[in-house]
């Protein structure tokens, strides 16, 4: 019996979830306890990797069509800018609010097959050796129960399959409360930078919107009630923190809330697994949430697709909790040292932190290590160590995305966007003879093979007869590309050996070995 896959939750990570497994086959349902998508702009950052993720998904560059990229980062103490962190288009945000992305998404999904049941709610769940059980509860009232494969919670950091599963959610809520703000606003603050003021008095985050409005986030006095917050508070607290000046008016929003930072202690537990805020949550700092649950649906929706069509084995999704809970865990970390430095207060903390802004501006360290990271670009997943790197390719890390002219479509592209996201991909590198390689590898129906010439920028395909710009100074070597766009091996095709030994690792049917292994 083809069981579908359950999944809990139709904000952002439910709906690429989803859209993702019917993408690659699978079968799903698609559930979320709300009657109507929650037209709060919560979540506004989207980062350069999410964007690529939401073009696989079929977006076709709706995001940046909607979203409102941002120019920089202007960091002030004391109403004094001390650093301007300035973004390349390749590392640039969006402001993109979350209904926004959700209107993306589930327009993916229609197009993918799918839809969401709303008014549908899960009250109940048991696992067996094979499928999980689940008790639903369906808008008209009903109740009932029924079969699937599997059960991906995306519900969010008060996650009822966390709950039901008896999983942990570890860490603390910071003592602050924090007030939000989607306002009009008079002034001298460019509507296409983030402006983050920091003072004694607390911190404050102003930020355009694509609606021409501003968000406001800003600290709280302990003393403020979620009752008592209105426009005419959080105006004041602007006058205190901000650099003078700014009328707030016509507000569309406003809300106060705690901040915390908990992830769950453990991402999987038999037939059950977590993905985004139902997995982790953190501080705003940074605009890694959304962007973090997305990474959480790609990882997992390639290697669950394997595992459900029976092309891997099940300790793959073993990989998925592995690296998306140490990525979790690595966001938190970052997010809580982020929110930490916004609230100091102490003189030479000030000052220390001032001066780290200005050197980090000035040098270009942010715009080297810092933006790309935030971009997501710098992901590694260090559980990946399967050779070493490889003419610019690192087992573990993103592809890289300068340019290629791809054959295959005729057109100069990045390369990362050129490679197969439904597969795995053999990229052989400055080979001339390409025969010996492809033989090897032809019993594995399921790899795109590919040739680059890393000389001319060049991608083919074997037997296209693409020829090699000159004849390159290193050794011809092969990278094994997963469907996420992440390097699993690295090798010289001399020895492909560690090639073909993932390749048993994952897929299945296991590959023959190759008389040279012998």
């Amino acid at each position: 019996m083809n069981r579908p896959v359950l999944v809990v939750g139709a904000g952002p990570v439910g709906l690429a979830t989803a859209t993702e497994l019917l993408r690659r086959g699978v079968p799903v349902r698609l559930i979320d306890k709300a009657d109507q998508p929650s037209p709060l702009t919560k979540a506004l950052g989207v980062w350069p990797r999410t964007v690529e993720i939401l073009d696989r998904l079929g977006a076709d560059g709706a995001a940046g069509r909607r979203g409102l990229r941002v120019r920089s980062f202007r960091y002030y103490s004391s109403a004094r800018q001390v650093a301007r962190i300035r973004f390349p288009d390749r590392t640039a945000p969006l402001i993109l609010p979350q209904p926004e992305v959700e209107d993306i998404l589930a327009d993916c999904l229609t197009r993918a097959g799918g839809a969401v049941e709303r008014g549908t709610e899960l009250l109940d769940l048991v696992q067996h050796d094979d499928h999980v059980t689940v008790r639903l509860r369906e808008s008209r009232g009903g109740e009932q129960v029924e079969e699937f494969s599997r059960v991906v919670g995306c519900d969010g950091a008060s996650s009822t399959v966390r709950s039901l599963a008896g999983i942990g959610f570890e860490g603390a809520t910071y003592p602050h409360t924090f007030v939000v703000a989607d306002t009009r606003l008079d002034g001298p603050l460019t509507h296409d930078d983030n402006h983050y003021f920091c003072s004694p008095r607390g911190v404050l985050v102003i930020a355009g919107l694509p609606t021409g409005q501003f968000r406001v986030f800003t600290s709280a006095p302990p003393e403020l009630t979620r009752a008592g917050t209105d426009l005419d508070v959080v105006q004041r607290l602007v006058d205190e923190r901000g650099p003078g000046g700014l009328r707030l008016h016509d507000a569309s929003w406003i809300s106060a809330f705690n901040v915390h930072a908990r992830h769950a202690d453990r991402p999987m537990v038999g037939r059950v697994l977590l993905a985004g805020d139902a997995a982790h949550i953190h501080s705003p700092a940074g605009g890694q949430g959304l962007n973090t649950g997305v990474y959480d649906a790609y990882n997992l929706a390639w290697k669950l697709a394997l595992v459900e069509q029976g092309r891997a084995r099940e300790d793959l999704l073993h990989s998925y909790a592995e690296e998306r809970g140490q990525a979790a865990k690595d966001v938190v970390r970052q997010a809580h040292a982020q929110t930490k430095a916004w609230m100091l207060t102490k003189p030479h903390q000030v000052a220390l932190r001032d001066l780290a802004l200005r050197v980090a501006s000035a040098t270009r360290v942010a715009h080297l290590s810092y933006v790309p990271t935030l971009a997501g670009l710098r992901a590694r997943y260090f559980s990946i160590h399967s050779g070493q790197e490889r003419g610019g390719f690192t087992p573990g890390a993103l592809v890289g995305d300068h340019l290629v002219w791809d054959v295959r479509t005729s057109r100069r592209t990045p390369l990362r966007a050129a490679l197969s996201d439904l597969r795995h991909t053999l990229l052989l590198c400055d080979v001339t003879d390409h025969s010996s390689v492809v033989e090897q590898f032809e019993a594995d129906t399921g790899l795109d093979v590919r040739v680059l010439d890393t000389a001319a920028g060049s991608l083919g395909l074997p037997g296209a007869g693409l020829p090699l710009h000159r004849r390159p100074k290193g050794s011809p070597f092969a990278v094994l590309v997963r469907p996420d766009q992440h390097v699993a091996v690295c090798a010289p095709v001399t020895d492909l050996g560690p090639v073909r030994a993932e390749l048993r690792r994952v897929l299945r049917p296991v590959l023959p070995t190759h008389p040279a292994e012998r």
